[in-house]
């Protein structure tokens, strides 16, 4: 059975610093459980890596288990394949921003959101921001940036679907890294 391509977009760690976790450490635990082409990009928490098994949803569980066991702590992961990467750059519904990374952001959703999650999120968005939700991702344009913006401060809170934001540098970084093919 070929491998296939995967990214863990980890939720919580090396950020303020709290829940450290070296990336060689994170690469070498990746490697302990079987998994090959390991790779990280940027400190917090971002793993490239290829896997026999296809199923994402059984990778999550299998790396958060063992995570929390070896680090003591449990930190929410996002496993998605090259697939799900390349959808999320070809959907992007703000093209016209993407030349600034810091500006527009992805968010990976555990699920996607209901009708009325993202109606309840819509009500709050009342500054420069907008948003945009396509199946388990939601896209932020924050023309301000994300560190300014009291929509991004209140987005997890309101929308109640746990996930992780990446901004676009990181998201075409990763996109890259798991690509099956050069682009």
């Amino acid at each position: 059975m070929s491998e296939i391509g995967f990214v863990a977009l980890f939720s919580g760690i090396n950020v303020g610093g709290n829940r450290i976790v070296k990336m060689a450490e994170l690469r070498a635990f990746f490697e302990e459980l079987g998994f090959t082409n390991v790779a990280s990009y940027v400190q917090s928490g971002n793993v490239v890596f290829r896997a026999a098994k296809a199923d994402a949803v059984a990778l999550t569980r299998t790396i958060e288990a063992a995570f929390e066991k070896r680090w003591g702590f449990y930190s929410r992961i996002m496993v998605r394949d090259a697939a799900w990467f390349e959808r999320l750059v070809a959907d992007n519904p703000y093209p016209e921003v993407a030349e600034d990374p810091t500006k527009l952001h992805a968010m990976a959703l555990e699920r996607e959101p209901t009708a009325e999650e993202i109606g309840r999120l819509a009500e709050k968005c009342t500054g420069p921001e907008r948003f945009a939700v396509k199946g388990d991702v939601l896209y932020l344009h924050a023309p301000d940036g994300l560190g300014r913006s009291k929509f991004a401060e209140i987005l997890p809170r309101t929308l109640k679907v746990p996930g992780t934001t990446r901004n676009w540098r990181s998201v075409l970084a990763l996109a890259e890294m798991v690509s099956p093919a050069p682009r």
